[in-house]
């Protein structure tokens, strides 16, 4: 406050501190009991403890990210495909960047980043990647305060084991949680570990509680969809001989079958088998409206940037972003039981598997997708109209019907209307 050029406290507030606005320095400095035209020099002693302490009780603006150097969404996803290597999780957690806040005057961010499942061993602890402004933190982990929030949140909750609910969980799990601050407060000279601070330590816990809710979503999802498709794959093998025995003992031809499935399952179903010979890589999309009603959809595939140069989409997309490696289409309207394909290639030896490729659809309720991912909510995407538009048509049919979201539907006409989108 000496060496502040400020004419008066109220300059010195909003204009030399950050945070502070014209109206929270008024705020402040009536609630201190001092002068707006006060010199800010002139204030000392019980005056400046007064400052001090309406200053901690007021609710200030959160500081500037500009000083700090967070590690950023895309390099966490990319950074952790490249330390799994050869092993393909089944789920990369959307990275969670928290607001900015403050430890002891400095500003500070937390980053949280989460993988689950597949070649991740299940039987031991999750790993866990520590960084405190970009740096990886590779010693005392048992004394670092990342540790310690990861091991106190209770993992059982989100579907990971957890002897007792403290502790290290154990699962097929890796979570990468990254410190940025323009003084991190570390245990020692050596800064491998990173100290308990209160306004840190509460941080480091809702970030992780948010990744966390992501990784419960995706299992519970997970389980709705091995169900689903359980459910899927005993139709598909039973009723064809169901019908067949049944079309042998009235003697007329075998029926199709698809209304019956769109009458059981209720369901958009994405077929996307991935198939490799010397002309290349493929993968043959089948997109189905198992669902009684008329779907207008979007449709998401995300690729490796590195991979996405060479790929060869038919039909074209209606969108590309080649730096995030994504391509979408707006597939044409399905009615019940309608069909609608397209195929993406890759040249011979391309370094590419099915587990490289994410499917999303956009445009219909999450429980009613099989084969795919809902659009995550973190892509900032403008779906078309005609995709919205269906969409609130659709949730309000499912609101007329008591919420279920069936309908009475005339199957043979949508039979015969599919089989005409068909041959068009």
């Amino acid at each position: 406050m000496k060496s502040s050029k400020k004419p008066s406290l109220a300059e010195f507030l909003s204009k030399d501190l950050q945070g502070v606005s014209l109206r929270a320095s008024k705020e402040l400095i009536a609630a201190a009991g001092l002068k707006p035209s006060a010199p800010p020099g002139s204030v000392v002693g019980d005056d400046q403890e007064r400052l001090l302490r309406a200053l901690h009780d007021a609710s200030l603006i959160a500081p500037s990210p500009e000083g700090l150097s967070p590690i950023g969404a895309m390099l966490i996803k990319r950074g952790l495909r490249n330390v799994l290597g050869e092993l393909r999780p089944e789920f990369y957690c959307p990275p969670v960047s928290r607001p900015t806040k403050v430890h002891g005057g400095f500003p500070f961010m937390v980053e949280v980043g989460l993988v689950y499942g597949g070649g991740l061993p299940a039987d031991q602890p999750a790993q866990i990647l520590r960084f405190a402004n970009r740096v990886p933190l590779l010693f005392q982990q048992g004394a670092c305060a990342i540790t310690n929030a990861v091991a106190t949140l209770d993992w059982r909750r989100y579907g990971l084991d957890q002897k007792g609910g403290a502790g290290i969980p154990t699962g097929p799990a890796l979570i990468l949680v990254h410190v940025a601050s323009t003084k991190v407060p570390f245990t020692s000279e050596a800064k491998e570990a990173v100290a308990e601070d209160p306004e840190i330590d509460k941080e480091l816990t809702l970030g992780l509680q948010a990744a966390a809710r992501h990784l419960r979503t995706h299992i519970s999802r997970k389980s709705r969809r091995d169900f689903a498709s359980e459910k899927f794959a005993i139709i598909q093998r039973i009723l064809p001989k169901l019908a067949e025995k049944t079309s042998g003992l009235v003697g007329k031809p075998m029926p199709d079958l698809t209304p019956v499935i769109t009458r059981i399952m209720d369901i958009v179903n994405v077929d996307s088998p991935f198939e490799s010979d010397p002309k290349g890589v493929r993968a043959k999309v089948e997109v189905t409206n198992f669902t009684p009603r008329s779907r207008v959809l979007e449709l998401f595939v995300e690729i490796p940037p590195d991979a996405f140069p060479l790929a060869v989409f038919h039909p074209a997309p209606d969108g590309v972003d080649a730096e995030l490696g994504r391509a979408w289409w707006t597939l044409p309207k399905l009615v019940p039981n309608g069909r609608a394909n397209l195929t993406l290639s890759f040249p011979p030896k391309t370094d590419v598997e099915a587990n490289d490729l994410d499917w999303y659809v956009a445009g219909i309720d999450e429980s009613h997708i099989l084969g795919a991912e809902p659009l995550p909510g973190d892509w900032d995407v403008r779906l078309p109209r005609t995709v919205v538009e269906a969409a609130e048509q659709a949730a309000a049919d499912a609101a007329a019907n008591g919420g279920t979201g069936e309908e009475e539907v005339d199957y043979d006409a949508a039979e015969a209307s599919a089989h005409a989108s068909e041959e068009e």
